[in-house]
């Protein structure tokens, strides 16, 4: 059996060990939450000061030029494309994950209605597992646009096959489901739209960062993604949207704004857009948050997403062991896939009372989320976390459930 010592060791020999170091994690507390929200970088602090005090402060309107903030979304874009499998001059950091959704969404209907083999398509296939704003965004669309538009949900993978027919403009998948950690093969699905006549559209919210993704590879059409997750850019941080080079010159969008046109100083009254990704973007945009956005990227630069993967599935391995292990006599169930090719970088398990044991374990400095139904998620984000942390949240996590220190009638918070 493994002992404490054993993850020590481990700790001792691993490669991304000293990376940890470049987080702000407070003492005692074992950060299980990436997932939902990644760890400060200690970068984050004095650029933020330097944005605010300098760039702001002192050189003001000059810094849009001096500092670099108007290139911003397509450089940070370059950064991040090597984690996700895009090229240069694919990626602009811009916006919300639902708001670049729609623009996607809206991109690829355009996309097929523009296509005379294509017209009938008016429907928008995806999980009723997806993440709900995802759901929501399409339902809106589909409603706004209200020209026979629908959105199909489906209930397991194995439906997906019949439900993409002669009838599906559109397949939107999230890659790593957001609920139980259950990893989509990309290629695979990808291929399944295609010969089907659909584009895909990947939600990477809980991939960037976390999992290897080859978005040219594995021929997706569009994705988006957020970088406050795995990528550690900081809460509410700007999220990203994916235009390969292939669908570029086709990709329209009707959040038109000025970011996105071809010249945008001529203030012309007449909208035309910019060649390339830029036509992505839309309206001014934030740029102390894009600041931090890059301080995350900044630690990727140093290690290489075949580390990250080996170290998260070891990680996650070791979790769902010990807590088979020294938790077997309590009524928890593993929801999350044991197949790694099938496996996000989170862990999921069901209890009766899964809020409560939640909320008992956050008291205790082990920090995760709960999500309905019934379900306790530890993510596991290999830059910052040790097996030793493991070790210990699986003990503290046994120690709660066999004395039942928690308190079924907690009240609820507005975030879980």
């Amino acid at each position: 059996m493994t002992t404490r010592n054993d993850c020590l060791a481990r700790d001792a020999q691993d490669p991304l060990a000293a990376l940890r170091d470049q987080f702000d994690l407070p003492p005692q507390v074992i950060y299980l939450d990436g997932n939902s929200l990644g760890a400060r970088p200690r970068a984050a602090l004095p650029r933020a000061q330097q944005v605010i005090a300098q760039e702001w402060g002192h050189d003001l309107i000059r810094s849009w030029n001096t500092a670099g903030w108007f290139d911003l979304p397509k450089r940070l874009g370059n950064r991040l494309a090597p984690l996700i499998g895009a090229a240069d001059g694919e990626v602009v950091v811009t916006d919300t994950t639902s708001v670049n959704l729609f623009k996607a969404l809206a991109a690829a209907l355009h996309m097929q209605a523009a296509d005379p083999a294509r017209q009938g398509r008016r429907v928008i296939v995806t999980e009723r597992s997806n993440f709900p704003t995802d759901i929501y965004m399409a339902q809106g669309l589909s409603t706004w646009l209200d020209r026979g538009y629908s959105v199909k949900l489906v209930d397991s993978v194995e439906e997906l096959p019949a439900a993409i027919g002669a009838d599906t403009a559109v397949v939107m998948l999230t890659h790593v489901n957001y609920r139980t950690g259950y990893q989509h093969d990309m290629r695979a699905a990808s291929a399944l739209a295609h010969a089907a006549g659909a584009l895909i559209v990947w939600d990477l919210a809980h991939s960037a960062g976390a999992v290897p993704v080859a978005l040219n590879d594995d021929g997706a059409d569009l994705a988006v993604g957020c970088t406050y997750k795995y990528l550690n850019g900081g809460p509410g941080s700007p999220a990203f949207i994916w235009v390969p080079r292939k669908h570029q010159a086709a990709f329209r969008q009707p959040l038109s704004g000025w970011w996105g046109h071809a010249a945008p100083f001529a203030m012309a009254p007449d909208f035309a857009p910019t060649d390339g990704i830029g036509r992505a973007l839309c309206g001014t945009q934030p740029v102390v948050s894009l600041a931090m956005v890059e301080c995350g990227l900044d630690v990727f630069g140093q290690t290489s997403m075949a580390a990250i993967r080996a170290k998260s599935l070891a990680l996650t391995d070791l979790f769902i062991t010990l807590v088979e292990q020294r938790c077997a006599d309590h009524p928890l169930g593993l929801v999350t896939p044991r197949e790694h090719a099938r496996r996000g970088s989170q862990v999921s398990f069901t209890h009766p009372h899964g809020y409560a044991v939640m909320t008992a374990l956050i008291a205790r400095g082990v920090i995760g989320d709960y999500r309905e139904p019934a379900i306790m998620r530890f993510g596991f984000t290999p830059l910052y976390t040790s097996y030793a942390d493991v070790w210990d949240a699986v003990e503290i996590l046994r120690d709660i459930l066999d004395r039942k220190d928690y308190n079924v009638d907690a009240k609820r918070d507005a975030v879980t």
